[in-house]
């Protein structure tokens, strides 16, 4: 039998704060602006740093960036897998998304597989002028060549660690845990 066993809190919410705010900085100097920028957050913890990031470029920019939500169920390789009935939340892109620079928002990359479920979905939708990927965290092990183009922070994990994030707007507060499956 396994459990999860806490290890360590990797960001509090003071640490994340920072990190959206750098994230906010970094899309608006390598865009050279946001006159042409949507941020599209996959659900369903890319939705609220999504909508801090572009709260956070309006603070600077004093410009609204577009937010949308991307439910990417349907475009997942292992969804067979996951559940007879998958929930799908849906997607709320209410925008032409062609010829936009997309920034796909989420909290951890992993594999890159939910990102590559995501470029799929998105692909669908139109075609964008580019789409870069900002994540809060980039754990390693990728399966695919898929790398954040903006980072809050690399944390380094072995494969039976597990990286938790939690957000006040679901989980009632900020913080990011490293976590070890321990075998009993």
């Amino acid at each position: 039998m396994s459990r999860l066993v806490k290890k360590n809190v990797i960001m509090d919410a003071e640490a994340m704060r920072r990190a959206i705010v750098r994230i906010a900085h970094e899309i608006i100097e390598k865009n050279k602006g946001v006159g042409n920028v949507i941020l599209v957050g996959i659900r369903t913890r890319g939705v609220p740093l999504a909508q801090r990031i572009a709260k956070e470029i309006e603070n600077i920019e004093n410009v609204n960036v577009p937010v949308g939500f991307l439910d990417i169920t349907l475009y997942r390789d292992d969804l067979s897998t996951l559940a007879y009935n998958p929930i799908v939340h849906g997607t709320e892109l209410d925008f032409n998304i062609s010829g936009k620079v997309i920034i796909l928002v989420d909290d951890v990359l992993y594999t890159g597989r939910t990102i590559r479920a995501a470029l799929d979905a998105l692909i669908d939708m139109g075609r964008p002028k580019a789409i870069e990927l900002a994540v809060l965290i980039d754990r390693g092990h990728k399966e695919l060549p898929i790398r954040a183009d903006f980072v809050g922070k690399n944390v380094p994990t072995a494969h039976k660690e597990i990286i938790d994030v939690t957000l006040k707007e679901s989980d009632e507060i900020d913080e990011v845990i490293i976590s070890e499956i321990a075998e009993d």
